[in-house]
């Protein structure tokens, strides 16, 4: 599940701070700085903390800033998530229809927005993005075939419904940039039963549902947002490479970035939950961000291609017909920078408020947590948000190797 971003959206061009520069690699811990040490005007920051605090966007979690590889500011925020979702939770819907106390309830507080009540935080389709940097790992160590391969090549054919000659065509690019073509609307509001992906959720085969969907459109001519696209993405990798993509995960991309605590939820069909089941404890999720911020590099080794990252973040697709609409690389978000909309701030969406962002002139990653999941509740409005952060800014190059703001 996933939340939706606005921007105007043109061309990219990557001018990220270099990786060799970097002295303290945070593996063990993230070094600390004031945020004045490192040209960031504290007090922005305590101003929107102040908002956030007083309850004016809703039920936010935790406010991250690092700058120049050091944290800078981190906030949390108390909330009583028993009381927030107390009706909700007794009464069945589609965002705990057929999971009344598991992990499938998005109202159940022993599940949401923490693990079991403790630190690690669900990321919901911030998840898709980190599932792309797995397969990332995967092409960067030579494990896994090219994005151009059908997807039905991992399939018995004999078996999935509706295909035909569209459907062959899907590749596993498709999935990742939400060109599938397929038959689904994730447009409504997830409350609404209607929505596809909540049908997804309640059905026993994630995979089968996804693949079994009839075409709407040829593959790659247009976006439409697709979680079950995502969700086929474990299925895939394990036909691609015989291992379990959270074992990948862990072993290839968390282990290089010393994470060593998270909370992966399986479909019922046992496959990990590759559109929007991953935990993780937000400093942890801001170092994965830091890690493309680097170019894919990482304490001296390249953990990512820098091929891979920079065809991640460059526009595949553009999101919608309307003005201003934003455009969608490899499972990432691509907003406009404000001085120069050729170039972008490459972000993470996910349900209920999570927004991972890496802004590469300013060398910034920020990491918001939130759990707002009912319509027309306050949240967080990141443009403006996003513009108070760049304006508290207040030096005038990047000091880690990177281009003149």
């Amino acid at each position: 599940m996933r939340s939706r971003f606005a921007a105007v959206i043109t061309t990219l061009v990557i001018a990220a701070p270099s990786a060799q520069s970097q002295a303290n690699w945070p593996t063990k811990q993230w070094p600390t700085a004031t945020p004045q040490s490192v040209g960031v005007n504290v007090a922005v920051l305590d101003s929107i903390n102040a908002e956030i605090a007083g309850g004016k966007y809703g039920y936010i979690d935790r406010m991250i800033v690092i700058r120049h590889g050091r944290l800078v500011y981190d906030r949390s925020y108390k909330q009583d998530y028993d009381v927030a979702y107390r009706d909700s939770v007794r009464v069945r819907g589609p965002l705990n229809s057929l999971d009344p106390t598991g992990p499938f309830n998005y109202y159940n507080p022993w599940w949401h927005p923490f693990y079991r009540r403790g630190d690690l935080h669900t990321l919901q389709s911030v998840t898709k993005t980190i599932t792309s940097m797995v397969i990332g790992t995967a092409v960067t160590r030579g494990d896994f075939p090219s994005l151009d391969t059908p997807v039905l090549s991992f399939f018995d054919t004999s078996k999935v419904a509706n295909v035909d000659a569209r459907k062959r065509r899907i590749t596993v690019r498709h999935l990742l940039t939400m060109t599938s073509g397929f038959d689904w609307n994730e447009n409504l509001p997830y409350t609404d039963p209607n929505n596809t992906a909540t049908a997804l959720e309640e059905s026993a085969d994630w995979t089968k549902y996804t693949i079994d969907r009839p075409m709407a459109a040829e593959p790659g001519s247009i976006f439409n947002y697709n979680s079950g696209a995502s969700a086929l993405l474990a299925y895939v990798f394990h036909r691609a490479t015989g291992a379990d993509i959270e074992e990948y995960a862990a072993r290839h991309l968390f282990a290089p970035l010393g994470i060593e605590r998270w909370f992966w939820k399986r479909t019922p069909a046992g496959l990990a939950d590759t559109e929007g089941g991953l935990y993780l404890e937000p400093r942890d999720l801001a170092k994965l961000w830091y890690l493309v911020l680097k170019q894919g590099e990482w304490d001296g080794k390249q953990v990512l291609s820098r091929d891979w990252v920079r065809t991640s973040v460059t526009p595949a697709i553009v999101t919608g017909a309307v003005a201003g609409a934003p455009r969608y690389g490899l499972s990432w978000w691509l907003y406009p920078m404000q001085k120069d909309s050729s170039r972008y701030y490459w972000a993470g969406s996910g349900f209920g408020g999570q927004i991972p962002l890496a802004l590469p002139d300013e060398d910034m990653v920020v990491v918001f947590n939130a759990w707002n999941i009912l319509p027309g509740k306050p949240r967080l409005p990141l443009r403006p948000i996003l513009t108070r952060l760049l304006n508290a800014v207040t030096d005038t190059k990047v000091s880690q190797g990177g281009r003149s703001r």
